[in-house]
C-alpha cells in the first residue's frame, strides 16, 4: 500500500502574462522504500512540482488544488509551522540541484548540517555534531572535514555534503532534484552509487527527478514522463523504457544515446514544448506528435491503466503497444 499519495496536484505561477500552469492535474504513489524517476525536458514541471510537495513556493506560486497525502495525512491542509516542524527535512526531504547553491559559503559544511537537526529535533548541540560527524562518515568524508568551509570541498564532496543534509532527520522520504548537475561522469558515477547504497541500507522512499534515463534505470522502481505540467505516462521502469506507449515517450527512449550501436545523428524529438499560460487544447503534445489527428487536437487524453501499473494518457496508445516506431516513419518520410 502507498504511504505517500500525490492526487491531482495543481500549481501555477502568477506573472504578469498570465498565469503559468506548471503542474496541472500530477497525481503518482510511491510504495515504503521505493524509488520512483521523474523524467522530461527542461520547463515540464519536474521541479516545480518537487518545491510544490515541499511548500517551498515562491511568492507568485499558487497552489490550486489537488492533495498530497502521507500515510493518509493531509499535508497541504496543514498549518505551516506544525508542516516545518513535522513534515519538511524530518519526514521529507530534499537533495537541491547544485551543490554550489545549496550550501551557504560563509558557514562550515559540519554546521549547516547540524542547524537541520537542531531546528527539528529536541538535542543537544553535543549529541547533533557526533550525529553530523557520523552522517558525513556516511557520505565518504572523513569526519575530520566537519569544520571546513564549501570552498574547500570539490564539486563531489559539496554533493556529498548536500545528501548528508538530506538524511540528518532520518526522513521517510527523499527527493532528489537533478543531484549530479555540473559533475563530470566519474563523480557523477560516485554519487548516484552513495545515493543508491544508502537508499537501500536505510530503507528510505525516493523521488529522483533527471534528464538522464540511465539514472532512473538504474536506481528505480518506477517512472513516470511529464509533459507539459502533466505525467503522459507511469509504470516500472521495465515496461516504460522496453514498451513505452506515449509518442513522447516513445521519442525520448530513443534520443537516448546507444553506445553499442553504430554512429549516428541525435535524434531529437521535432518541434518545442508548448507555452504553459496557453498551452495546446486536447492532448499537449500533439504539435509534435506524428500521430496526432483531429481527435488528439481537440479531446483531452484520460489516464489509462494498459497493464499492471503500467498507465497511459494518449489517444494512440495502441499503435505504439503495436511495435510501431513512429518516429522512424516519421524520418523516413
Amino acid at each position: 500500500m502507498a504511504f505517500f499519495e500525490v492526487k491531482e496536484l495543481t500549481m501555477y505561477y502568477r506573472t504578469l502574462r498570465g498565469q503559468v500552469k506548471a503542474v496541472d492535474g500530477v497525481s503518482f504513489a510511491i510504495e515504503k522504500g521505493k524509488a520512483l524517476g521523474i523524467a522530461g525536458e527542461s520547463g515540464c514541471g519536474k521541479s516545480s512540482m518537487a518545491t510544490t510537495l515541499l511548500r517551498l513556493l515562491p511568492n507568485n506560486g499558487q497552489i490550486m488544488g489537488g492533495q498530497v497525502l502521507m500515510d493518509g495525512q493531509s499535508l497541504l491542509d496543514m498549518p505551516e509551522e506544525q508542516f516545518r516542524r513535522r513534515i519538511r527535512w524530518k519526514r521529507i526531504s530534499m537533495i537541491f540541484q547544485g551543490a554550489m547553491n545549496a550550501l551557504n559559503p560563509v558557514h562550515r559544511v559540519g554546521h549547516q548540517i547540524m542547524e537541520a537537526i537542531l531546528t527539528h529535533e529536541d538535542v543537544s548541540p553535543t549529541e547533533a555534531r557526533r550525529r553530523a560527524e557520523d552522517l558525513l562518515n556516511m557520505v565518504g568524508i572523513n569526519p575530520k572535514r566537519f569544520d571546513d568551509f564549501p570552498h574547500e570541498f570539490s564539486g563531489g564532496m559539496k554533493q556529498r555534503v548536500v545528501i548528508a543534509m538530506a538524511l540528518a532527520c532520518n526522513p521517510d522520504l527523499v527527493i532528489a532534484d537533478e543531484p549530479t548537475t555540473a559533475l563530470d561522469v566519474i563523480v557523477q558515477a560516485q554519487v548516484l552509487k552513495a545515493i543508491d547504497d544508502l537508499r537501500q541500507r536505510l530503507g528510505l522512499s525516493m523521488i529522483m527527478i533527471t534528464h538522464d534515463l540511465s539514472v532512473i534505470a538504474q536506481m528505480c522502481d518506477d517512472v513516470a514522463i511529464m509533459y507539459a505540467g502533466r505525467i503522459v505516462e507511469h509504470g516500472s521502469a521495465v515496461d516504460v523504457y522496453s514498451q513505452p506507449l506515449h509518442p513522447y515517450t516513445a521519442g525520448l527512449v530513443r534520443a537516448f544515446p546507444n553506445i553499442a550501436a553504430g554512429r549516428s545523428t541525435i535524434r531529437s524529438i521535432p518541434g518545442s514544448p508548448p507555452n504553459l499560460i496557453d498551452p495546446p487544447t486536447g492532448c499537449r503534445f500533439h504539435p509534435r506528435c506524428p500521430l496526432a489527428d483531429g481527435r488528439c487536437r481537440a479531446e483531452e487524453p484520460a489516464f489509462q491503466v494498459v497493464a499492471g501499473r503500467h498507465a497511459v494518457a494518449c489517444h494512440k496508445a495502441d499503435v505504439l503497444a503495436g511495435g510501431v516506431d513512429i518516429w522512424q516513419q516519421r524520418q523516413l518520410a
